[in-house]
C-alpha cells in the first residue's frame, strides 16, 4: 500500500521531519516561507492530510474547495483560531491540535517577561547596544522587585498553574486568579469572581486565556484604568485578548508601569504605538520555542495522524 500524502506547511524540528519522511509521502517546506491561499487551495486536492500552523488560515471557503482530498488537519500548535472548525465539520475534515506539551516552556517565558518588564531589562539592553549608557549611577533604570508581590492570573489552566508554581517557589509571590469557575484544587491561590476585582488586586497581571470572541479585548481601557500605577501586564496567551491601542496609551501615559508581550493581535504586525513605548518588552512569539517543546508538539501531531489513518480515536480532536 502506498504511503499517505502529507503536507507540512512550515519547517519543523529535524526529529519531527525525519519521522514524517519515514511514515508518509511528505512534502516539507525547506524554505520555511508561509503558503498563500492559492498554494493551500491546491494542496487541498493533492494531499490526504495537512500539518498546518497558526500562520495558515483555513477559512470556510478554503475548506470547501471542490474535489478536496484532505481528510485531516493535524495542527502544529495548541491554538486553532486560524481554522474554521464549523466549516471543517461540514466538509468532513477532522482537526486536531497539540495541547499540554508546551506548558513548561510557556510558563518559563511568562516568568521571563515578568522579570524583564519589572527590572526594565529591555530598556537597559537597548540603551547599552545604542552606545548611550554612561555608566552605573544610583537612580539609573530603577525597576521593582517581584518578591512577595501578587501575581494575578487571568485563566487558571495548565500554563497559568505552572507559572504560579514558579512565581510562588522562586519569589514567594502571592497568587490570585480569575476564571469562569473557582477551582477546587487551587491551594492558597485566591479566587476573584470578576476580572475587575483581580485587576485591582494584582501587581502583575498575566494572561492565560484561549482566543475567541469571549476573550477579545478583555484587557481594554476601562480594565487598564483599574490597575495599580506600578502594575505590569504579561501576555503569553493570545494577542487578541488585549486592546493594543488602549495598552499603548496606558504605557505612554505611565498609568501602568510596564508590559511584557509575546503575542499580538495581527501577527507578525505589531502596533506601531507599542513599538514607540520604551516600557514594554516585545518578543516574537517565543512561548513554546524550546527544542523540547517544539519537538513534542510535532510528535503529538504525528500521533494524531497515526491514529487517524489507523482508524482509531483521535487523541486531540477539536473538530
Amino acid at each position: 500500500m502506498s504511503k499517505r500524502r502529507l503536507l507540512v506547511t512550515r519547517k519543523l524540528p529535524e526529529a519531527v521531519e525525519s519521522h514524517f519522511r519515514a511514515h508518509y509521502d511528505v512534502e516539507l517546506n525547506a524554505g520555511d516561507v508561509p503558503l498563500d491561499d492559492a498554494a493551500l487551495r491546491a494542496a487541498m486536492t493533492r494531499f490526504d492530510a495537512i500539518c498546518p500552523t497558526i500562520t495558515d488560515r483555513f477559512d470556510a471557503d478554503l475548506l470547501a474547495t471542490p474535489g478536496a482530498t484532505v481528510k485531516i488537519l493535524a495542527n502544529f500548535g495548541a491554538g486553532f483560531e486560524h481554522i474554521d472548525l464549523a466549516a471543517a465539520r461540514r466538509a468532513g475534515i477532522a482537526v486536531t491540535n497539540t495541547p499540554d506539551v508546551l506548558t513548561e516552556a510557556t510558563a518559563d517565558l511568562a516568568i521571563l517577561l515578568m522579570l524583564m518588564a519589572t527590572r526594565r531589562a529591555g530598556e537597559g539592553e537597548r540603551e547599552l547596544r545604542a552606545g548611550t549608557w554612561t555608566g552605573w549611577r544610583p537612580t539609573h533604570l530603577i525597576g521593582q522587585g517581584v518578591s512577595g508581590k501578587t501575581l494575578g492570573l487571568v485563566g487558571f489552566g495548565r500554563i497559568a498553574r505552572a507559572t504560579a508554581e514558579r512565581a510562588r517557589a522562586g519569589f514567594g509571590m502571592k497568587i490570585a486568579y480569575f476564571s469562569r469557575r473557582q477551582a477546587a484544587d487551587a491551594g492558597d491561590a485566591i479566587f476573584h469572581p470578576t476580572l475587575e476585582s483581580l485587576a485591582r488586586d494584582a501587581d502583575i497581571l498575566s494572561l492565560h486565556v484561549p482566543g475567541g470572541p469571549e476573550t477579545r479585548h478583555m484587557i481594554d481601557a476601562p480594565l487598564l484604568a483599574r490597575l495599580k500605577p506600578g502594575a505590569v501586564i504579561v501576555n503569553t496567551a493570545r494577542g487578541s485578548a488585549i486592546d493594543e491601542g488602549a495598552l499603548a496609551d496606558a504605557l505612554a501615559a505611565r498609568t501602568i508601569a510596564a508590559a511584557g508581550l509575546d503575542v499580538y493581535e495581527r501577527e507578525p504586525a505589531v502596533d506601531p504605538r507599542l513599538l514607540a513605548c520604551e516600557n514594554v518588552v516585545l518578543l516574537p512569539h517565543l512561548g513554546s520555542a524550546t527544542i523540547e517543546a517544539r519537538t513534542a508538539m510535532g510528535m503529538r501531531a504525528a500521533a494524531n495522524l497515526a491514529a487517524w489513518f489507523a482508524g482509531n480515536e483521535l487523541p486531540d480532536r477539536v473538530a
